[in-house]
């Protein structure tokens, strides 16, 4: 049947409501943070965060659970009592036994406060008195993608905003010529068959896109398309976007869709950032003893020591959040030499990273975060041996650590079992982590909300709460 005009109105009539409607969501939600609700809610502690996000989840018996007591139950069967019926993977459930594998690694006492710390992160050891390491974190998730993205959204399901994104869309950007959310990742020693990571992690949801975070690649230009074609010089640039923008303003006028309007602003902040990107990632002025602490691989682009070198460089520029990713955590088999070369990767970067940003002043404004997305078995996947065992994915109990803005420093919080399967003391869920994190940066969580689908979405869902035992 042919269209009448008629119809053709009718169904421009209604993209036109659509948009409208949508854009009516946008500026309901813009009024909200500009009118009864601001942030930040009190005076934060924390300007700005850098997550040091550890992909694959590291060995809380291993790094930061001392259990020297398994020793004397290496390759006994794990207790029912202390299972309790837990769910397995799949990649264990079929095992016939559970032998325990006690850590191979030595555990020393470091610092004023005595933190006990495995030998295979002595410059992490090293800055303890720095640091609040919780052993009671606890997680609904039991596989990687799903607890990962957990973490980083509130949500197993993908969708919904990143925490950068969130804290974006509350706080706003501190630096007009960079990103409020920048995300760099970094592969070292581990498997490259190792689990992957998706945009989605850092992406904005259902917030305005210009909130998601901003990856910067491993190789070339930090940014796609930030250089210039071939024979294009600035002027003819800003010629060129200032077109596209009075086309994109007569769009926004007519329809009145939000993300046009974050079109033009992205097109602005890119121009921006074709100064301030080459300027940050130029590290040849940087003293060589600063090199030094961060280690031989710093000057190696996509390193996780060069991109901890970047992060210290983009908290001196105020940007609010900054995320490392780095992957090969997953220890399924072959722990003992893979975990080694995780901790190499790692240790004198993280270390590093903390130093430095005392001695500039910036670590008093500065949350760090360290952790990955659950822990590890106590038990050995697939055959144990005095040399070489494996552990599998355990949401019940992991550890993680913060430092810097408003977090105690050498301080220890919760406890596990003898096993480090259960939680005896002093759980932390995801959600409680996360609406400290907020906290920290000057939000209240049950307040920093969006409108989506009939509900007012939060990063915390309906729960989460303040974790006052961690907060200086």
């Amino acid at each position: 049947m042919k269209n009448t005009p008629f119809q053709l109105q009718d169904a421009l009539n209604r993209r036109i409501f659509l948009r409208n409607s949508a854009a009516a969501v946008g500026t309901a939600a813009l009024a909200q943070l500009n009118g009864a609700i601001s942030f930040p809610n009190y005076a934060p502690k924390a300007k700005r965060i850098i997550y040091l996000f550890q992909s694959g989840a590291p060995s809380q018996m291993d790094l930061f659970d001392p259990k020297p007591q398994m020793e004397k139950q290496r390759a006994k069967d794990l207790p029912e009592s202390i299972r309790q019926g837990q769910r397995l993977t799949t990649m264990t459930s079929g095992q016939k036994s559970f032998p325990v594998a006690p850590s191979m690694f030595k555990f020393t006492k470091h610092g004023k406060s005595g933190m006990e710390l495995s030998e295979l992160i002595p410059n992490i050891s090293g800055v303890s008195d720095e640091i609040c390491l919780i052993r009671s974190m606890f997680t609904e998730a039991i596989n990687h993608d799903p607890a990962i993205t957990f973490c980083q959204t509130g949500s197993q399901l993908a969708g919904r905003p990143s925490i950068g994104s969130w804290l974006s869309y509350g706080l706003g950007s501190l630096n007009r010529d960079l990103p409020a959310y920048v995300v760099m990742t970094s592969f070292g020693t581990g498997r490259r068959e190792d689990q992957p990571l998706y945009d989605r992690l850092w992406g904005s949801g259902f917030l305005p896109t210009h909130h998601a975070g901003v990856r910067f690649r491993n190789s070339g230009d930090p940014v796609l398309y930030l250089s210039n074609p071939s024979g294009v010089g600035r002027s003819m640039r800003r010629q060129m976007l200032d077109e596209i923008a009075a086309l994109n303003q007569k769009d926004f006028q007519a329809f009145g869709d939000p993300e046009t309007a974050t079109r033009i602003a992205q097109y602005e902040m890119a121009f921006r950032m074709q100064t301030s990107v080459p300027d940050l990632v130029d590290t040849k002025n940087e003293p060589q003893h600063i090199l030094d602490m961060y280690g031989p691989d710093v000057t190696k682009p996509g390193t996780y020591a060069a991109n901890c070198l970047l992060a210290r460089r983009l908290a001196e520029r105020d940007v609010r959040c900054i995320q490392l990713f780095h992957m090969g955590w997953d220890h399924h088999g072959g722990l003992p030499n893979a975990i080694k070369g995780q901790c190499r990767d790692t240790d004198q970067a993280t270390a590093a990273l903390i130093k430095d940003l005392k001695q500039r002043g910036l670590l008093e404004d500065t949350l760090i975060v360290w952790g990955g997305e659950f822990g590890r078995t106590i038990y050995s996947q697939g055959t144990l041996t005095e040399t070489n065992y494996g552990r599998d994915h355990h949401p019940r109990c992991y550890s993680l650590f913060l430092a810097g803005a408003g977090v105690k420093k050498g301080h220890i919080h919760g406890e596990t079992d003898d096993y480090s399967y259960n939680i005896v003391r002093d759980g932390i869920h995801v959600h409680d982590l996360n609406a400290t994190i907020l906290h920290l940066l000057g939000i209240n969580h049950e307040r920093l909300n969006y409108p989506y689908q009939g509900l007012d979405m939060r990063l915390t869902g309906i729960a989460g709460n303040l974790v006052k035992g961690i907060v200086a």
